[in-house]
């Protein structure tokens, strides 16, 4: 399968049946390569990026890289649908952290037996109305089947599920039950062979020290003060008269140690402080302003207030530090700021005040339908609730290394899905347990339609059980029949190649995966299914057919 193409698609339209058949060729050729890493123990595909100086091929055990990698079939309609099958399983990734193999085989399931009924006729859109009332059906068994997850040993077991990886799923385990779902986890490449981890007490940001020169030992990278008053600013301090007021307030107050937080400051600021400090009576340490767009630097400032009891001095209000009152400076039990970022420890602001600013955090970010937008939220709300964790993933080389940190990284998001939304049965058991639901919905069905949908939904929420199962080495059919004999929760641990209760085994899917990739994989198949015609374009004669906007007439 070429990974890329300098085929010219030529200006042609395509109709049924060719633009049906070939839509089929090309998901099956994207979930042919995905299919293999459903389940465990990892099964990887092989990239290889022609023209490039690597000498040899990437190992990849993630469905939305594998799918990514496959760029421009040389055949352009059947290119189509694997634009469409690689468009669902990236998003999917960008946006959950996996499900992107579960959600292949499901779209394949609904496409193929949707095609099978629309070539005897049938009508295209009923049918897609139908699949649409039978996803949600899925999505109410799967939220009435979730369950809470909590502990250092039941989230480890999450994770080992989904990064295959003992120590690493022991150290997210014990991060998310210290740090809670909201607390702020970095995964960086290692600094040794060994996997290791550091949490870090209160809450920092990036962006530290505006200078070093303020530090007393130039030996010690990091500056930390005791019972800190803090001025929170997005001000340039350009002149020694402009922080004076706050200097001899801070004199006046006896107050030992202040830390400065503004956009920027001057070297004559910096000099200035550095020969005008008094250790004895007064320390200070200046820092940059977190954040690097307006939104970001205005929400950290506002959490700093927040946190710390104290006045947000603004540019964009006019603020100046003049008539400075004690009541207007942060207080915290400790600072501390090194070159790259600054923290506080203790913080000294209202509980009531703070609590409020987290539950009104936490609306927005599950009000928010943009990933990006929830990111940015959640990591306010890690932040202050305090505590965070680094995890350094080790390796004995640069590729292992790579592969490990992402493979972390897609467990950490899961769990902490996991915690927010809770788990499910794992192995494709949950999935299984809808098709009596569907099946009274089949009994039940007034149409030829709607019968076609119910009947692709049961076959497709039985195809990722039968895909681990397969992938594992054992044969499907014989393993349902065992699963089925068991009862409600018993699947097959591919793993040992028993069927085991999976809820006591610790064998469990994140809900918000398995729904993300049950409703992404349906509602693309339903929609795939009403397309009836494929025109190819190329794109400089697309662009220079579109009217410049001075041409388009008002109504």
């Amino acid at each position: 399968m070429p990974l890329s193409s300098g085929r010219s698609i030529n200006r042609k339209v395509e109709f049924q049946p060719t633009v049906r058949r070939a839509m089929q060729q090309g998901i099956r050729q994207i979930v042919g390569a995905v299919r293999p890493t459903l389940g465990p123990p990892p099964r990887g595909v092989a990239i290889h990026v022609l023209d490039y100086t690597e000498s040899g091929p990437k190992t990849f055990d993630d469905g939305g890289e594998i799918a990514r990698h496959i760029v421009a079939l040389p055949d352009g309609n059947v290119d189509m649908g694997a634009k469409l099958a690689r468009d669902l399983l990236w998003r999917l990734q960008r946006q959950v952290g996996d499900g992107t193999a579960t959600a292949a085989v499901i779209l394949q399931t609904v496409f193929d037996e949707g095609i099978k009924y629309l070539a005897s006729g049938g009508n295209a859109i009923l049918l897609k109305q139908h699949l649409e009332g039978g996803l949600h059906i899925i999505l109410d068994e799967l939220s009435a089947a979730t369950r809470p997850i909590e502990g250092a040993k039941a989230l480890a077991g999450l994770a080992e599920t989904l990064c295959f990886d003992p120590q690493i799923a022991k150290y997210l385990g014990e991060a998310f039950d210290i740090v809670g779902e909201f607390g702020r986890l970095e995964i960086r490449p290692g600094r040794s062979r060994e996997s290791e981890r550091e949490y870090v007490e209160g809450m920092y940001w990036e962006r530290g020290l505006v200078s070093q020169r303020l530090n007393p030992d130039p030996l010690q990278e990091k500056v930390e003060l005791e019972k800190a008053g803090i001025l929170i600013s997005d001000l340039s301090l350009q002149e020694p008269e402009q922080i004076l007021p706050v200097l001899e307030l801070c004199l006046r107050a006896k107050v030992t140690a202040l830390m400065i937080v503004a956009e920027s400051v001057s070297d004559p600021v910096i000099n200035f402080l550095q020969t005008n400090r008094d250790p004895e009576r007064l320390r200070v340490i200046v820092v940059h302003t977190p954040g690097y767009s307006k939104e970001e630097k205005a929400a950290a400032l506002t959490d700093l207030s927040i946190l710390t009891d104290g006045r947000a001095f603004l540019t964009v209000l006019g603020d100046s530090l003049r008539g400075i009152a004690l009541q207007d400076l942060g207080q915290a039990r400790r600072v501390w700021g090194d070159l790259s970022n600054f923290g506080i420890v203790g913080g000294k602001g209202d509980p009531r005040a703070l609590r409020q600013h987290i539950a009104k955090l936490r609306r927005a970010y599950e009000a928010a339908r943009l990933a990006p937008d929830q990111e940015q939220l959640r990591e306010r709300i890690g932040k202050i609730m305090g505590g965070s964790a680094t995890l350094w993933g080790g390796a004995n080389t640069e590729i292992e290394l790579e592969e490990r940190v992402t493979r972390t990284k897609r467990a950490a998001a899961a769990v902490r899905a996991a915690m927010m939304d809770g788990v499910v049965p794992g192995g494709g058991i949950a999935l299984l347990a809808c098709q009596p639901a569907l099946r009274e919905r089949l009994a039940q069905a007034q149409s030829t339609e709607e019968r076609a949908a119910y009947f692709a939904l049961i076959k497709a929420v039985e195809a990722p059980f039968s895909c681990i199962v397969t992938n594992a080495g054992y044969d499907d059919r014989e393993v349902l029949a065992q699963v089925r004999m068991q009862g409600p929760n018993y699947g097959l641990n591919a793993i040992t190649g028993q069927v085991t209760d999976l809820e006591k085994a610790g064998i469990r899917d994140v809900t918000l995966v398995l729904k993300s990739a049950v409703y992404g994989a349906v509602s693309t198949a339903a929609l795939a299914l009403t397309v009836d015609v494929f025109v190819h374009r190329r794109l400089d004669e697309f662009e220079s057919s579109v009217p410049e906007p001075a041409a388009v007439k008002k109504l």
